[in-house]
């Protein structure tokens, strides 16, 4: 009976890294933005150090939610954190790709990983700011986590990463938060049908819809692309 052991550098050669799909509608300025930013980037600074920025703005920006329990103007450092989080989490790939030293399973798993343990600080943020029912973060949590394991189960089985659903992407639902975080500043609730909620429950609430119907149109679609596929005769 023989064993065939798997070497990394012979998994490292084998691995095909899934093709991204990025139709946004801030895409091209985003990709213009970046590779401005790649090319002036300190030579000191890697990838590495851009994810590490990522993930700690989006903790504090976590923070600055819970804190916004207590002042409001703890909320201006959201925006601030959310922006910092777009910097590093956006510009660590192209930075990577621009000085050509890649490494697509490593960063593949590094980054989500952060994503994944990041949205959880940043809703448990959200959920003891008083701003939005923890319900509703829990809601939103659990919406994200679906579309995030859709994602990268497509990414796996075929090899097409998809970091956008229609003309929204990781950046335009960070613009959407950053712009109802500065409402929350001026009126945080908002009256629907002669009833008056909490502004945040409203946003969270069809953000949590759009994200699981988008996990659901991407499942049924991609299920029956594998079967046509994969079709016994």
């Amino acid at each position: 009976m023989s064993t065939t052991i798997e070497f990394p550098d012979r998994a490292a050669r084998e691995f095909r890294d899934a093709a991204r799909v990025q139709q946004a509608l801030t895409a091209p300025i985003e990709r213009r933005a970046l590779a401005w930013l790649a090319r002036r980037t300190p030579e000191p600074v890697s990838p590495d150090h851009l994810t590490a920025l990522g993930f700690a703005a989006q903790l504090f920006a976590g923070a600055s939610y819970a804190a916004a329990r207590w002042n409001k103007y703890a909320l201006l450092l959201v925006v601030f954190f959310i922006a910092a989080n777009w910097l590093g989490d956006s510009l660590d790939g192209t930075l990577a790709r621009y000085r050509r030293r890649l490494r697509p399973r490593y960063g593949f798993y590094v980054d989500h990983m952060v994503d994944t343990f990041g949205a959880v600080f940043l809703t448990a943020g959200l959920a003891a700011s008083g701003y939005v029912h923890w319900q509703i973060a829990a809601a939103m949590l659990a919406a994200f986590l679906v579309l995030s394991i859709e994602t990268y189960l497509a990414a796996y089985t075929l090899h097409e990463f998809r970091l956008s659903y229609g003309l929204f992407g990781p950046t335009e639902l960070r613009i959407l938060l950053i712009a109802g975080t500065i409402a929350l500043l001026v009126h945080p609730f908002a009256r629907l049908f002669g009833h008056r909620f909490l502004l945040f429950d409203v946003g969270g609430a069809c953000a949590a819809a759009g994200m699981l119907g988008m996990a659901a149109v991407g499942a049924i679609r991609h299920t029956m692309q594998l079967y046509s596929e994969e079709r016994r005769s």
